[in-house]
């Protein structure tokens, strides 16, 4: 015959059993519930597009004339906001000049001094800022000694891949000396 229990076993086994219950029923819970959160917060975590090194196709050769003309060149890109994608999104426009027979020079179209854009005169051959009054040289350089602006038009670096020409696009803060990347 086997000992009679005690009054306080029953209650201690049924506390261990619906403790055991609800720590599986948790663990069961929370591995779902985890991966659910990882998958729905995993577009924060990537960085965003940016192509090869951050190096965009802008044109062909083909598209720019050997002329030492700048042409001016809207930048297209594919644009992440943490769900959403949106392809060929316009993110900003630059001047392309063909200097050579696979030499091309990529600058900002905004004016380095307040951000304004400039626009290419052909028959000056020079650049003009409506902001200020102020212009550059078809080099980019500071053409009126009176400019307000701290620093040249601001140029990028190129790549000419086969017949295309790639560009790594970034904006630059206006008002400063230094190019300073925008954030």
């Amino acid at each position: 015959m086997s000992a009679p229990e005690s009054d306080g076993a029953q209650p201690r086994r049924t506390f261990v059993k619906e403790a055991a219950a609800v720590a599986l029923g948790g663990v069961a819970t929370l591995v779902p519930v985890a991966t659910g959160m990882f998958v729905w917060l995993d577009p924060l975590r990537k960085e965003g597009d940016a192509g090869e090194a951050g190096f965009i196709k802008i044109t062909s050769l083909d598209a720019l004339p050997n002329d030492s003309i700048p042409r001016k060149f809207t930048v297209l890109a594919d644009h992440r906001d943490a769900w959403t994608k949106t392809m060929n999104v316009p993110v900003g426009a630059i001047y392309l000049k063909r200097t050579g027979e696979r030499q091309v020079i990529a600058m900002q179209c905004i004016c380095p001094h307040a951000g304004c854009f400039l626009e290419y005169r052909p028959g000056k051959h020079e650049f003009f800022c409506p902001c200020h009054n102020s212009t550059f040289a078809a080099d980019g350089s500071i053409n009126d000694p009176k400019s307000p602006s701290p620093r040249p038009m601001d140029e990028l670096a190129v790549e000419v891949r086969g017949n295309e020409v790639w560009v790594k696009y970034q904006n630059f803060q206006p008002g400063h000396r230094e190019k300073i990347p925008m954030a």
